[in-house]
């Protein structure tokens, strides 16, 4: 079965406004990365028998202080990514303006590797740098390896710090609720996360739903596993 269709309405608006990458890797990374800090810190102060009120405390400051400072790292480097397509956009754009015959000439050797020739290549190579904004994406795609659609800095760092603030909190609760056995019930709870982000994630791979669950279950696992292994060797 297909996900979208193919009438000349539905390919025209899809081609002429594509999605980009989305937040994907920003809230799987953002939610793994919470998980993993705030149970490495549980399972440390644990493996250390500090009482649960040091837990909660160093947690929360955890989830808080570290999300943010990963939507912020996050924001910084989509905006370099962002400047650095600003600069080349702009190199072209001085290139084209001081060596068009060799730009040129880029356009049709670009062309020229996607299958055209003779006539039709030279036709396409006019057509082509006949727009200069159509002539710099075509540069930037084939020169650079660069998408259509630019990043979203701001988008980008939401996702990654809400994704952290969700996963993060999930190894606090037993020990917010004041549950008895709050280390192994908050040890469980972390695993499934775990497990639940890398079956979520397999949605948009080739991978089925347990392979990509347990693949991130073994990850987060061993993480938190030294933490507590750390964490064990300051135990009055």
């Amino acid at each position: 079965m297909t996900d979208h269709g193919h009438s000349q309405q539905e390919i025209t608006a899809r081609i002429n406004a594509p999605p980009g990458r989305g937040v994907l890797r920003d809230v799987v990374y953002g939610g793994i990365d919470g998980s993993v800090t705030t149970f490495a810190i549980v399972a440390g102060v644990a493996g250390a028998g500090l009482s649960p009120f040091v837990i909660v405390a160093l947690g929360l400051a955890n989830v808080l202080a570290d999300g943010f400072s990963m939507a912020a790292g996050n924001y910084s480097g989509t905006k370099a990514e962002l400047d650095n397509i600003r600069r080349i956009r702009a190199i072209e754009e001085r290139h084209i303006e001081l060596y068009p015959e060799g730009e040129r000439a880029e356009v049709k050797e670009i062309l020229a590797q996607k299958g055209l020739s003779g006539e039709v290549l030279n036709e396409a190579t006019e057509a082509i740098t006949a727009s200069r904004e159509n002539w710099i994406s075509l540069m930037l795609e084939g020169e650079y390896g660069l998408g259509s659609v630019d990043p979203h800095p701001i988008k980008a760092a939401t996702a990654t710090f809400f994704a952290f603030l969700a996963a993060g909190m999930i190894p606090l609760l037993p020990f917010l609720l004041s549950l008895d056995g709050a280390f192994v019930i908050s040890a469980w709870l972390t695993m499934g996360v775990f497990f639940a982000i890398g079956a979520l994630k397999s949605r948009w791979s080739l991978s089925p739903w347990w392979r990509s669950g347990l693949e991130t279950f073994l990850i987060g696992g061993a993480a938190a596993s030294i933490a507590y292994l750390v964490g064990s060797l300051f135990h009055p």
